[in-house]
């Protein structure tokens, strides 16, 4: 309100002074700047070269002479209004500045309503919007371009914390809000945000006081958006509270450039000491002869009082490009006039003697002559603005300071991003961001070191680390409650302790368990409770699964996984018709014995009447092998193969998940475990088929008993459940492949650094001896004898019964039959000794039986004839 009162009262005063002027051989411009900062100094001294060069040439306004009228709004909020109300009623025709964003804001709603160009390179606030403010230009890259190339650095370095340090004015503001929503789209986020009083009133308490707070957070990445008073203010407090010592990376925005360039040797050796390791950016500027011969002219400008920086050659640019846009409107028959509005005239006569301030009629012809400047090369390269109206080719050099000074590890640009090579070499080639293509010369941290600091601490902020633990029911050897106390223990407790004992930092940390302690809980949901901020991570038996990962991240896996099929291991239910099997070593002895004894057999049937079994005893026996060999191995392999199989399948319905998804099964897994979504979302089981099992004990009697044909768990799980049930075996393979590790929320550096403790013990043999302690169970009791899929003798002793009965029965009624024969051929030998009998009569059965007959036949005759 006393804002108003003072325009007021300064209106009313010029309004009894303001008469019409028109001088046609004057064109006017303005300047709104603090001169007593070294951005407001640089450019008042640059602005006033540029005039002077502009009217050194006659051709460039027709014999117009430009003239510049400079105001001092001394970091005054309202002089900057002051200052821009005496402007429009001098005939301006465009006004550079003001030098803060929040004045630009203002401002450009005078210059919308009086058509009045505002060109500002120091006013970057992204959210002045040429929509909202047409007549507003901003000839540098704003904020947004500088806050995307730190948001590149940071994911370069491979950061993912930030803490913003800025003032409480709109533009710093402004400038950190896109800097976070740049940062978010490379999965980098601002932890914390520092705001420091603005540069008038801001006090080192109060810094130091902010900073403290900073030092407190876990990130050590923070970047410092400020003006240049208040930025060597928070340096000098952070020397103080050690914030410019190793482990600490800063990232200061231009501010800090324009200081190096300006005033680099006037610069204490306390605040140099202050900055040391800081990295800053600077307004990229080509270079060009133009450019190198007014930088030999600076030092006679500016009588050796300041160095030039990138904001004075911006600054000689924007009375040039004012100049040029006026030449062309000159050029094309305009005339610089102006009128009175007459809204504000009607007003003035009642309340404010606002009839003073005139529209320029060539406003909107200059305005557009501006934006499109083209073929024109300034100080700052080519200049120009895209359909955004944004400035051609957005770029920044990136600056180290270093004890000596500085040094410059790169550049950023638009076009492709970080590079060691210059922008304008760039322009040639294709556009590329790729990650690979990404480059900065190496970097002098704070603390003299060249070792990249790992940008984030654990915070030192008196709360600890709250760390969810499933409280289980089942497999208590992974996680359990000391009885009596609140203590933890298991073979993932101890992992964690064993790898959080490696990392280079304490940690506060404490387990809350989760669960109500009478079934397991749901992993999902305590993995789900990380991004609730219930917890701060997860410790325990946690599968690394697809969803999971998407929400939260892993460890390094400290123990592979994976869902296996456990089904009971069926003993040989053998009957004396189990024939066909694969035999066991003395199963096939016998088998051959049999053959070989029935080989014989068939040879004492035959050999009398069969050819092939007669011959020499070598020849005979050879035939006795072949007949039984064959009749085994050839005669019958295919049955026997196609019966072998067909048991086989018989004997083991599940070998497989393909076969366990093909039956109707019910099928068993462990209560909170992933195992059931996976098998109804992936493998598309019907969910009335899952059996939920709450403890090894349910596993054994639900199998046992076949209320499930299978159980589906982890392996460690089902590792540590068959070292102590012998009666149960895995069947196919693993058909997920994953691993165990320790949740915590998304970008959390914690994640990183235990990953690397984990690799640490897998390395050491540590993690192996925590696995030896809790998972190495004693094996199953030698008593217990294992079923074999191999069918012994006793499954058989049926059919080789079968099998003696006919070969002894046949070797019987041979017996008779030839001994019947035998009496008839010779009835004369019953009265000779019994060793002849038995010799004659087993020639007589190895006799031919042709040979039988014809003796047989001769005795018949010889007896008729008798």
């Amino acid at each position: 309100m006393r804002l108003v009162w003072l325009v007021h009262v300064y209106l009313l005063s010029i309004g009894a002074f303001c008469e019409e002027v028109s001088k046609s051989d004057v064109v006017n411009i303005g300047a709104i700047f603090t001169f007593s900062t070294i951005n407001g100094n640089v450019a008042r001294i640059a602005m006033n070269a540029a005039v002077e060069d502009v009217n050194s040439d006659p051709s460039i306004l027709g014999g117009k002479t430009l003239t510049i009228s400079m105001h001092d709004s001394n970091y005054s909020g309202f002089l900057g209004i002051i200052g821009a109300l005496n402007y429009m009623e001098t005939d301006t025709v465009a006004i550079i500045g003001p030098q803060s964003s929040s004045m630009a804001h203002i401002l450009s709603h005078l210059a919308n309503q009086l058509h009045v160009p505002l060109l500002s390179f120091t006013a970057l606030d992204p959210t002045l919007s040429p929509l909202q403010f047409p007549y507003f230009i901003q000839t540098a890259p704003n904020d947004l371009f500088q806050m995307t190339a730190i948001a590149e650095m940071v994911s370069y370095f491979g950061y993912r914390e930030v803490t913003a340090v800025f003032s409480d004015d709109d533009g710093s503001r402004n400038g950190i809000t896109a800097l976070g929503e740049k940062l978010a789209e490379s999965r980098c986020k601002i932890s914390y945000k520092a705001v420091i009083p603005p540069v008038q009133i801001a006090t080192w308490d109060q810094v130091k006081n902010e900073l403290i707070k900073v030092k407190m957070m876990e990130s050590r990445v923070i970047v410092l958006h400020t003006c240049t008073k208040t930025g060597l203010l928070v340096f000098e407090v952070a020397q103080f509270l050690g914030m410019m010592d190793r482990g600490y990376i800063w990232i200061a925005t231009t501010w800090l450039s324009s200081i190096l360039d300006s005033r680099e040797s006037q610069i204490s050796p306390k605040t140099s000491k202050s900055i040391q390791g800081v990295l800053t950016l600077r307004l990229h500027t080509p270079d060009s002869k133009r450019k190198r011969v007014f930088a030999s002219r600076w030092n006679q400008l500016s009588n050796d009082s300041i160095g030039l920086n990138a904001y004075g050659l911006y600054a000689y640019d924007a009375v040039w490009m004012i100049a040029n846009a006026v030449k062309v409107f000159l050029d094309h028959g305009g005339t610089i006039s102006f009128s009175n509005d007459p809204s504000l005239s009607s007003l003035g006569e009642r309340t404010l003697n606002l009839g003073a301030l005139s529209i320029f009629d060539g406003g909107k012809q200059i305005l557009n002559n501006i934006l499109q400047t083209n073929n024109m090369t300034g100080l700052t390269g080519p200049l120009g603005f895209g359909p955004d109206r944004s400035p051609i080719h957005p770029s920044y050099d990136i600056i180290n300071v270093v004890r000596t000074g500085s040094r410059q590890i790169g550049y950023w640009s638009n076009y492709s991003g970080l590079s060691v090579m210059s922008p304008e070499m760039l322009y040639s080639k294709p556009s590329n961001h790729s990650s690979s293509s990404q480059q900065l010369s190496s970097v002098v941290w704070p603390g003299e070191t060249t070792i990249q600091p790992r940008g984030w601490v654990f915070p030192n902020n008196g709360r600890q680390l709250r760390i969810g633990v499933p409280n289980r029911v089942s497999y208590q050897d992974f996680v359990s409650r000391v009885e009596g106390n609140d203590t933890l223990q298991g073979y993932c407790i101890d992992v964690f302790l064993a790898a959080i004992k490696l990392l280079p930092y304490p940690v506060p940390y404490k387990f809350i368990l989760f669960g109500d302690g009478h079934k397991n809980p749901s992993y999902t949901e305590l993995v789900n409770m990380i991004i609730s901020n219930v917890f701060d991570a997860a410790v325990g038996d946690i599968a690394i699964v697809t969803n999971r990962t998407k929400i939260v991240d892993f460890t390094q896996p400290y123990v592979e996984s994976g869902l296996v099929i456990v089904v009971p291991i069926r003993t040989m239910n053998s009957s004396p018709w189990a024939f066909l099997h694969p035999f066991t070593p003395l199963m096939w002895g016998v088998t051959a014995a049999f053959f070989l004894i029935v080989g014989v057999v068939v040879w004492i049937l035959e050999h009398r009447i069969n050819d092939e079994f007669r011959g020499p005893p070598k020849k005979q026996f050879v035939t006795i092998l072949w007949f039984s060999f064959s009749t085994m191995f050839f005669c019958t392999s295919r049955k026997h193969s196609e019966h072998t199989w067909s048991l086989g399948s018989n004997h083991l319905a599940i070998c497989g998940m393909e076969s366990l998804i093909s039956s109707n099964d019910l099928i068993g897994f462990q209560v909170g475990s992933f195992a059931e979504n996976y098998l109804i979302e992936e493998m598309g089981l019907a969910k009335s088929r899952l059996i939920a099992l709450g403890s090894p004990e349910e596993y054994a009697m639900a199998l046992e008993t076949g209320t499930v044909s299978a159980v589906v768990d982890e392996w460690p799980y089902v590792e540590l459940f068959l070292s102590t049930n012998c009666k149960f075996s895995i069947v196919g393979q693993e058909f997920t492949k994953s691993g165990w590790g320790f949740a915590f929320p998304r970008d959390s550096p914690l994640a990183i650094d235990m990953s690397t403790a984990l690799l640490t013990l897998s390395e050491n043999g540590d993690l192996q001896k925590i696995h030896d302690k809790w998972l190495t169970k004693k094996t199953c009791s030698q008593n217990f004898e294992l079923g074999s899929d191999q069918l012994n003798l006793t499954s058989f002793w049926g059919l080789f019964l079968i099998c003696g009965i006919v070969c002894v029965l046949a070797l019987l009624i041979y017996l008779c039959s030839m001994l019947r024969k035998f009496s008839r051929y010779f009835p004369e030998l019953y009265d000779t000794s019994r060793f002849a009998r038995v010799q004659t009569f087993l020639s007589f059965v190895n006799e031919k039986e042709e040979v039988s007959k014809s003796r047989l036949k001769r005795k018949r005759e010889e007896m008729s004839s008798l």
